[in-house]
């Protein structure tokens, strides 16, 4: 290899110049503004971000903005319009609609929290077993990770919460979260297969690191980056799993306050006309999830130009060295 490299350099009848070669890059045309200078907002999902740091302060901060108790049934104010003394109205059993919202979100987002956490903890733990096992340990463990994800989630999602029997939020929580982790798993795979074999992950062994050293001290920190949005969309995903069973009605019960729960009152709502009921719950399940999709999006495209720079790098250094030989 080195000497067919001398022998056509040398053949050349005209000098190397430095514009022989040019590194190209993966470069998102869409992020391209007009003019030299940039503001630090453009491109960023500030919008999004400004939304849904309200609606999680308001979720925190329930209890000072609350204007009634939301579990209380005030019968004679029921179906009662927006405006008033209830300022998004009330539903079907004289409950506030305004309180409720906020107490609802703080159950709803506990739920994705919570799901999310236990499903990143197994895929970090799944993906890095199989990154680092033999040929054939991983072959079977992708083999069981597809099959896995064959199974529509809803159905297996279902079929547990029934098995398990009443819902609770710990119970949701964590059929959710053991049913959403073959995605995160198998992104973990690919970037432990790429690092496993690094210098620093080689020293670490040699040096008698145990797996769950070398795990959580040098193989994560690298793929963290990487699964960051995946992990902001999981949230979104378990939110609308919470609400989606809930609405069909084997979620949390009316008594437990989420906005699943609330959505699932919506066929009493279509028969008195009562369009508050479905709409304002519904809206803030809208915007919450729309701008976590945001969120994510921009993670990925931030790890995305991460990426494509350092492929630009290690080939612009390879050709560096190619040239010296």
């Amino acid at each position: 290899m080195r000497g067919s490299i001398r022998e056509y350099v040398s053949d050349r009848k005209e000098p190397m110049m430095d514009t022989d070669f040019q590194i190209v890059g993966i470069r998102n045309t869409e992020d391209r503004t007009v003019g030299r200078h940039t503001k630090w907002y453009q491109g960023k999902p500030l919008i999004s971000a400004l939304l849904l740091a309200v609606i999680l302060s308001g979720c925190l901060c329930c209890h000072l903005i609350m204007t009634k108790d939301p579990g209380y049934m005030d019968l004679a104010h029921y179906n009662e319009a927006p405006g008033g003394e209830f300022l998004f109205g009330t539903d079907t059993m004289g409950r506030d609609i305004f309180s409720m919202i906020w107490y609802g979100g703080r159950i709803s987002l506990l739920i994705g929290v919570l799901a999310t956490f236990l499903s990143t903890v197994l895929a970090i733990v799944f993906g890095s077993v199989s990154g680092c096992a033999p040929e054939w340990v991983d072959s079977l463990l992708m083999r069981f990770t597809e099959i896995f994800l064959s199974i529509p989630n809803l159905l297996l999602v279902i079929l547990l919460q029934a098995i398990l029997g009443k819902a609770s939020i710990f119970s949701i929580s964590f059929i959710i979260g053991i049913t959403s982790w073959p995605g995160i798993a198998k992104v973990v795979r690919t970037e432990v297969k790429q690092i496993r074999n690094s210098g620093y992950v080689i020293a670490a062994r040699c040096m008698g690191g145990s797996f769950r050293h070398v795990l959580w001290k040098h193989l994560t920190p690298n793929f963290a980056s990487s699964i960051m949005f995946m992990v902001v969309m999981n949230i979104r995903s378990a939110i609308i799993a919470e609400s989606t069973l809930s609405f069909m009605g084997i979620g949390l019960p009316l008594e437990q306050i989420s906005w699943g729960s609330m959505l699932s009152n919506a066929d009493k709502a279509l028969m008195t006309k009562s369009w508050w009921i479905i709409l304002i719950p519904g809206l803030f399940l809208t915007v919450t999830l729309m701008c976590m999709t945001n969120l994510g999006n921009y993670l990925r495209k931030a790890v995305n130009r991460k990426e494509s720079y350092c492929n630009c790098v290690s080939a612009y250094m390879t050709l560096q060295l190619t040239r010296q030989l």
